[in-house]
C-alpha cells in the first residue's frame, strides 16, 4: 500500500514538477494479477485496481495502515470495470461486471475477490473507497441503469455525458459517490469552468487515451494553479481546496469518486474563469 500525506495550499505552491507528481499522482494502476492500492490522508480515501488474468484476486486489508481484520471492516467501496466482463465475489455471492458496470460494496463484506472472465481479455476493475459509518446493502449498477446527464456542447469543446452510479439518487451510501463521464469525439476540455468542493475531496482516473495522447490536469487555488501530465488509465487525488479541471490532445473518459461531509453532487464552488490565473 503506497501511502500519501497531501500539502496545504501554502506548500503546494512551493513545490517541483516532481513533487506534485509524487503527491497526487497515481500512475501504477492496473497491472495484471496485482491488486495496486494508494492511501490517502484525503478523507482517507484509498485508490486501487484489480486486473485478474488467470488467477483470482482477493482484496485484504493492509494492517499497518487500517488495522483492520478484513478490508470492508469499516469501509465502503465503489467499482467501475474498465476492462472485459469480469466477477465480483462479496462472501460467495457473485457479480458479472461486464464493460463499464458498477458495483458498491457495503461496510462488513468480509469475503471480495476478483476474478476474469476470459484471462487473455481480463477485466479491469478500478476502485475507490472511504470510510463508513454505517452499513448499507452491496448493489451493482448496470452501465444500462446509470443516470446519464449530457452537458457542454461542441462550441466549447466540452461535449459530455456524466453517468452517475452511486449517489443519494440511486442508493443510500455514507460517504462515497461515483460516477464516469464520456466526452464525445472533438470535445477535449472537463470541469471547466472550474469548481472547488470544500466540503469533500475528489479522486479523476482518466482512461480512453491513446498511447501517445496526453492530458493537463489543472490544479491548485484559482489564482495559483499547477498541472500534471496525465496519460492513460492514471488518477489524480484532489483536496478540498484544489480545482480539479483538464484538457487532453484528444477525447477521453475519466471516472470520478468523492468522500466527505455532503453528497449533493451539485455541491460546489464555482470559480468565474475571470479569476483563473
Amino acid at each position: 500500500m503506497d501511502v500519501r500525506y497531501s500539502p496545504d495550499a501554502n506548500g503546494f505552491k512551493l513545490m517541483s514538477t516532481e513533487e506534485l507528481r509524487n503527491k497526487f499522482l497515481i500512475d501504477n494502476l492496473f497491472k495484471k494479477n496485482e491488486i495496486l492500492m494508494t492511501y490517502s490522508d484525503i478523507d482517507r480515501s484509498i485508490t486501487g485496481s484489480a486486473v485478474p488474468s488467470g488467477k483470482v484476486l482477493k482484496l485484504a486489508a493492509s494492517k499497518k495502515e487500517m488495522a483492520a481484520n478484513y478490508f470492508a471492516e469499516r469501509r465502503e467501496i465503489g467499482v467501475i470495470n474498465i476492462g472485459a466482463e469480469g466477477i465480483i465475489l462479496i462472501d460467495k455471492k457473485s457479480y458479472k461486471m461486464e464493460h463499464k458496470d458498477a458495483l458498491y460494496i457495503g461496510r462488513g463484506s468480509k469475503e471480495i475477490h476478483f476474478k476474469s472472465l476470459n484471462a487473455k481479455k481480463p477485466a479491469m476493475f478500478y476502485f475507490v473507497s472511504y470510510p463508513a459509518h454505517a452499513e448499507f446493502n452491496t448493489t451493482q449498477i448496470k452501465f444500462s441503469d446509470s443516470t446519464p446527464v449530457q452537458l457542454g456542447s461542441s462550441k466549447e469543446a466540452n461535449k459530455r455525458t456524466i453517468y452517475k452510479y452511486i449517489h443519494p439518487g440511486t442508493m443510500p451510501t455514507c460517504q462515497l459517490v461515483m460516477g464516469l463521464t464520456e466526452l464525445e469525439e472533438g470535445s477535449v476540455w472537463n470541469t471547466m469552468p472550474a469548481h472547488t468542493h470544500q466540503r469533500r475531496s475528489e479522486v479523476y482516473m482518466y482512461f480512453g487515451l491513446e498511447k501517445n495522447s496526453i492530458l493537463f490536469h489543472i490544479m491548485g487555488q484559482p489564482t495559483e494553479t499547477r498541472h500534471l501530465i496525465i496519460r492513460d488509465k492514471q488518477a489524480v487525488l484532489s483536496t478540498s481546496w484544489s480545482l480539479h479541471s483538464g484538457v487532453a490532445t484528444q477525447n477521453y473518459s475519466f471516472v470520478w469518486a468523492m468522500g466527505g461531509e455532503n453528497q449533493v453532487f451539485d455541491d460546489m464552488d464555482a470559480i468565474p474563469m475571470t479569476e483563473l490565473k
